[in-house]
């Protein structure tokens, strides 16, 4: 925490300055939409020296791996041939059509603070402030607004990209449909990522929330099961304490709020908001509060979810908070980029970052399996509707149903935690209940298990009809632990 808060701290803070002044300029000089077509070319310039040269090496992005929010280093950075793309502007808001065309490294903050004002906002804004929309595309990206709208990927509407040979297509569900189902979770294995487009809603000023505590591992299922199939509820988490504790939350958006009930949580002063969230339970009350809409969006910012009190053990002091907790996060990414080799491995070994993905009639054996395997609290549950389309995540049967997205994330209290064998077994069940694991995360899978638990055959048909083979590594290579080593 010394090292944090004396450089990694400050050095956030400037990183955010350069750009929040970067993305004031583009937009007050409307430059972005005029350099977007240039900048596209010099992608595509670069894709045909690689073919020109040989196409000796597979292509990937060159954006720094410790830039990205994943807690992995991608290694095949240093020997795949580096593409420059340097796309990081909101190009276009069309209020008429509902959509908003955005290059890939415009982030959840940028994005959201582009819209509000203009009195638009996303249906599913993932909730760490860096996450990046090509990130969310190409990895996946999740909301307590998911259980209407879906993941990230079901709220676009089209995707550009520069393909292996050069060309630039846009595919959206009957334009090259097959190509704009295969994308998501794809992690730039089919070509690279330009703009998208994404559905936008209108914003309100408040989320009207509404705080359970839960008692009992089966009332905690059957409740937020409940909640989570009422669409009237606009926003719908649950917040697990321990194997039998949580707070069930739902949320609606509106206009109007009672004054003396408006929390305006996202200030820095203020307690984080899984601290926050457990005075219900402690006191066993529900309670109602107005959030404003933008402060909900990042609720679980300052805290980097709980991950922050491992990091500044004192960060949610009051005194810590007042003092500098406008300072608050350091960047995910200048964490990555200062930690040495050894204090990576001891992270890796006595720390889990999460997210499985499992059907919502799964989840009372969910979370016993996550108890018996990792005893890690709290953990984040995220309801979200998965539809029946083509693609690597799907449901089993042909319907659309409800799944729930499980986080764990901090020190594994289990006596035997290893990571490797813990992991494999949650692997193993996730599976076997037709669930998927977040791919921004370790992944220990042979690909044998990962084919099975995701669908490759969409995603292996395009592989070989648009020649990606020798030109990006498969899925399963670019993030798999067993793959690399």
């Amino acid at each position: 925490w010394v090292f944090v808060c004396l450089f990694l701290l400050p050095l956030s803070i400037l990183f955010d300055v350069y750009y929040q002044l970067r993305a004031w300029a583009v937009r007050r000089l409307h430059s972005a939409p005029r350099q977007h077509a240039q900048r596209v070319r010099n992608i595509q310039a670069q894709v045909r020296e690689w073919k020109n040269e040989g196409s000796k090496r597979y292509m990937c992005t060159g954006r720094p791996g410790w830039l990205t929010v994943s807690l992995r280093v991608g290694k095949y950075k240093k020997i795949h041939k580096n593409i420059m793309i340097n796309l990081m502007d909101v190009l276009e808001v069309d209020s008429e059509r509902q959509v908003v065309r955005v290059e890939p490294l415009v982030t959840m903050g940028q994005l959201t603070a582009h819209l509000n004002p203009m009195g638009w906002t996303i249906p599913v804004v993932p909730e760490l402030d860096d996450l990046t929309v090509g990130g969310l595309i190409m990895g996946t990206g999740i909301e307590s607004s998911s259980h209407i709208y879906g993941l990230f990927q079901h709220t676009c509407v089209a995707y550009e990209l520069v393909l292996a040979d050069g060309s630039l297509v846009r595919c959206s569900p009957t334009e090259n449909s097959d190509l704009f189902y295969a994308v998501p979770w794809s992690c730039g294995t089919l070509g690279f990522l330009v703009a998208a487009e994404i559905t936008m809603i209108p914003a309100k000023k408040y989320v009207k929330i509404h705080y359970e505590p839960v008692r009992g591992l089966q009332k905690i299922c059957e409740k937020f099961t409940e909640e989570s199939q009422k669409k009237e509820n606009s926003f719908v988490e649950g917040l697990v304490y321990s194997l039998d504790e949580a707070v069930i939350m739902t949320g609606v958006l509106t206009d109007e709020a009672e004054q003396s009930k408006i929390n305006r949580i996202g200030n820095y002063y203020k307690p984080w908001f899984f601290k926050h969230v457990e005075k219900y339970l402690k006191a066993d009350r529900t309670g109602v509060e107005y959030i404003p809409a933008r402060h909900y969006y990042h609720r679980h910012t300052r805290s980097i979810f709980w991950e922050l009190q491992d990091i500044i053990p004192f960060g949610n002091n009051p005194v810590f908070r007042y003092l500098f907790g406008w300072m608050v996060p350091p960047k995910i990414s200048l964490l990555k980029l200062t930690q040495g080799e050894a204090i990576r491995k001891l992270y890796e070994q006595h720390h889990v970052v999460q997210d499985m993905l499992v059907p919502m009639k799964s989840l009372e054996k969910s979370i016993q399996t996550f108890h018996v395997d990792l005893n890690v609290y709290p953990l984040w549950l995220c309801p979200f509707i998965l539809p029946n389309n083509p693609g690597m995540v799907h449901p089993k049967g042909d319907e659309a149903e409800l799944y729930v997205d499980i986080g764990a994330y901090g020190e594994p209290k289990r006596k035997q935690f290893e990571a490797r064998a813990s992991m494999r077994q949650m692997e193993k069940f996730v599976r076997s209940v037709h669930g998927f694991q977040m791919l921004y995360a370790d992944c220990y899978m042979t690909r044998e298990e990962f084919w099975d638990m995701f669908d490759g055959s969409l995603y292996h048909k395009l592989r070989e009809q648009m020649n990606c083979k020798d030109a990006f590594p498969e899925v399963y290579d670019k993030i798999c632990k067993a793959a690399r080593h």
